[in-house]
């Protein structure tokens, strides 16, 4: 199965990380919690991207902090489901489509993104899209999974993806302009901080 039809399907099966209850809200934040949003280091004057916005559990906490906002997903129904959630914030715009083959018409001041980079193969053309994407002194802060399965497994379907280490990736960013400036390790994530130069 392909992830815009796993992901889709997430939104039919009402699986929605946003609507959690705090209990799995609170397991998730084992990929993304507080160390993850100080990372950002958001402010009122900055413009945010997140990759795989997903239905908007990190962006409900990263809107309310910053002057724009944009958010890509690749599912049509979770971006509907991800504007529906995040209706209250007329800061931010939703783009449906594949983060690599999408042409931006702005650069941003901090892009971020939790579980998503295991959907790439090309781990290369990501983080050098990034690079292009991140303005002078930018953040990029990635959350990768330590779980290094080649699937995710839903019992009724598999999803193949791509798992990361923290040493490929990192030596993906420092081919860049980038600079990794942190590493925070959890229970279940790396999550890399890198600084553009």
């Amino acid at each position: 199965m392909d992830v815009i039809d796993h992901y889709d399907l997430l939104i039919e099966e009402q699986n929605d990380p946003f609507r959690d209850p705090p209990v799995l809200q609170e397991y998730m934040s084992k990929w993304d919690g507080e160390p993850f949003l100080e990372a950002l280091e958001l402010s009122k004057d900055k413009l945010v991207l997140e990759i795989g916005i997903g239905t908007g559990r990190i962006a409900v906490k990263v809107a309310p902090c910053c002057l724009k906002m944009t958010g890509i997903d690749i599912s049509p129904k979770t971006i509907e489901r991800a504007k529906d959630n995040l209706n209250e914030y007329s800061n931010i715009s939703f783009i449906c489509g594949d983060f690599n083959g999408h042409e931006f018409d702005e650069t941003f001041d901090v892009i971020y993104s939790s579980l998503t980079m295991m959907h790439f193969e090309n781990k290369e053309a990501v983080i050098n899209k990034v690079d292009k994407l991140l303005n002078d002194n930018g953040i990029f802060c990635l959350s990768i999974d330590k779980n290094q399965s080649e699937y995710i497994d839903m019992e009724t379907r598999k999803i193949k993806v791509y798992p990361d280490t923290l040493d490929n990736i990192t030596l993906i960013i420092e081919e860049t302009a980038m600079s990794v400036v942190n590493v925070i390790e959890t229970d279940n994530a790396y999550i890399i901080v890198s600084r553009k130069q």
